[in-house]
């Protein structure tokens, strides 16, 4: 069966669920408008459009249903646009006749229209093009849905949501809904983000507002609620009586590559630490929910915010790899760290004396992401096994999706020694023939489904910036200085000193290795 016929076919089999029965009932009461605004930039070609093409394709977006429309400043015509972003949807020189049938058919519900991000006149042309396509497909005035995808700057967010509240929103309430997702750099610190939420809170509900951090997206990351409360295993476990440590790892092993100078606007910490990292902490640390509404989920998120001590200058190594400031748009006297480790300490019942280890770098010796969850050690251990290394559960996030517990086993053979191995749940090997969503497909189908539990709440993102806004500013001032380290090492040695000073034990002469097919 072709790709061109699959997503048509394909969505009545999703209809046997509950998921695409509630999906359905959204889109049958009007027309769906899905407006990307920045569609001429790299995030809206990258991301945001392909997201937007693979729900077509699984049929989560049918063409009797739903328009999409592109808006940026730049004078291109409908098909210049569905040319830029052609390439990135599909690899057009492995793809059957049918693969390109199915990424006509989407281009062509992509309409753009050109304008600016601070004028009336834009946005009133815009509204007349979402208009008359609502009309088109028999839409009930204010029954429409309109979904504003922000792929721009945060500096224009102000004024493009006066545009779009004052101009763009259904005129009346009939059951249709506008919402707005914006993305990450919310703010550069409490003050800025404050102003920004209450800019963009005075024009719109809480409801209507979709903070997204494509972290939340993945599938490693959206496991964790059902690893920690739905596995009898863990419940006991999960505590300062048998966990010595949690380290949250990100690590790049490639620099800024011609985006020195906006990387160098915030760093870091800013760029993955503050919110990539915190989120995922957050569902390391929280209490059980009372359910899995997203208000419930997104209240005990708060509540471990709101837990953190304040941050130790001894408890913070900063680095900058040499050669960065080689790029023409860094500063010479930059002081914008490269790479990060932070322990956080959260002062609660559960945690209390468990250092949480966020780090964070670029230009490292490789590229992963992953949660890494150290026991203690086995008290009276008749096996004297304890220079082998720690149990630790390790989740995976990227690549090579896994989670594996390390423990000690017999070494097979006639002697009675100890060597350390693993269980191991690989993804690519366990479930073969199942394609991994993209994170950004499955947070817009969230906000189509309007399911908040996966977007930053504004209270849960002032808890954040107020966990780190304080560090931000002594590095700002030039009080905390980032330590040099090579490109392609594993940064500062004074990082692994901390992690030793916070009770991490390093394993030695063990490696995972992500087994094949």
């Amino acid at each position: 069966m072709g790709t061109g016929s699959w997503h048509i076919e394909k969505r009545s089999s999703f209809r046997n669920d509950s998921f695409s029965k509630e999906f359905d009932n959204v889109l049958e009461n009007g027309s769906l408008s899905i407006i990307v605004l920045g569609a001429s930039g790299d995030l809206a070609k990258k991301k945001t459009f392909p997201a937007l093409f693979n729900l077509f394709r699984q049929g989560f977006l049918q063409p009797e249903e739903v328009h999409i429309f592109g808006y940026a400043r730049t004078k291109i015509s409908d098909d210049d646009l569905r040319s830029r972003i052609r390439g990135y949807l599909i690899r057009e020189k492995d793809a059957s006749p049918k693969d390109l049938e199915t990424v006509n058919e989407f281009l062509q519900l992509i309409k753009y229209v050109s304008g600016s991000y601070d004028s009336a006149e834009g946005f009133q042309l815009l509204d007349k093009e979402i208009s008359e396509n609502e009309v088109a497909k028999n839409s009930a005035e204010g029954s429409s849905r309109r979904l504003f995808y922000l792929a721009l700057p945060p500096s224009v967010y102000p004024s493009v949501c006066k545009m779009i509240s004052h101009y763009c929103t259904n005129k009346i309430d009939l059951s249709g809904w506008t919402r707005i997702v914006v993305e990450k750099p919310f703010g550069k610190d409490l003050e800025s983000a404050e102003e920004l939420s209450s800019h963009i809170g005075e024009l719109f509900d809480e409801s209507q507002i979709y903070r997204i951090d494509h972290y939340l997206g993945k599938e490693l990351v959206q496991n964790l609620l059902v690893l920690r409360f739905a596995n009898r295993l863990f419940l006991p476990l999960w505590n300062r009586d048998n966990i010595a440590n949690v380290q949250i790892v990100f690590r790049e092993d490639f620099g800024t590559e011609g985006r020195g100078g906006y990387f160098d606007q915030y760093g870091i910490i800013r760029d993955i630490i503050q919110n990539h990292l915190l989120q995922v902490l957050c569902l390391v640390a929280m209490e059980k929910p009372i359910s899995l509404k997203p208000e419930h989920i997104r209240d005990e998120k708060v509540k471990v915010l709101q837990s953190v001590l304040p941050i130790k200058d001894e408890e913070v190594v900063l680095g900058q790899y040499d050669g960065y400031k080689d790029d023409p748009t860094v500063p010479d006297d930059s002081n914008t760290p490269t790479f990060a480790t932070v322990v956080l300490r959260i002062h609660n019942e559960r945690w209390e004396g468990v250092p949480f280890i966020l780090k964070a770098g670029k230009a490292l010796n490789s590229r992963k992401a992953e949660i890494r969850v150290q026991f203690k050690d086995v008290p009276g251990d008749i096996f004297k096994c304890k220079k082998q290394g720690r149990n630790e559960f390790v989740i995976r996030l990227q690549p090579s999706e896994a989670m594996y517990m390390k423990l000690m086993v017999k070494q097979p053979g006639l002697e009675m020694s100890t060597v350390q191995s693993e269980l191991d749940l690989s993804y690519a090997q366990r479930y073969q023939g199942v394609t991994i969503p993209e994170a950004y497909e499955r947070l817009i189908l969230d906000t189509i489904r309007g399911d908040q539990q996966h977007f930053v709440r504004r209270d849960e993102l002032k808890a954040a910036w107020e966990i780190f806004t304080p560090l931000l500013h002594r590095i700002d001032d030039g009080k905390l200085k980032p330590l040099p380290y090579k490109s392609g090492s594993r940064g500062p040695t004074e990082a692994d000193e901390l992690l030793e000073k916070s009770g991490y034990v390093q394993t030695h002469g063990y490696i995972w290795i992500p087994p094949t097919l």
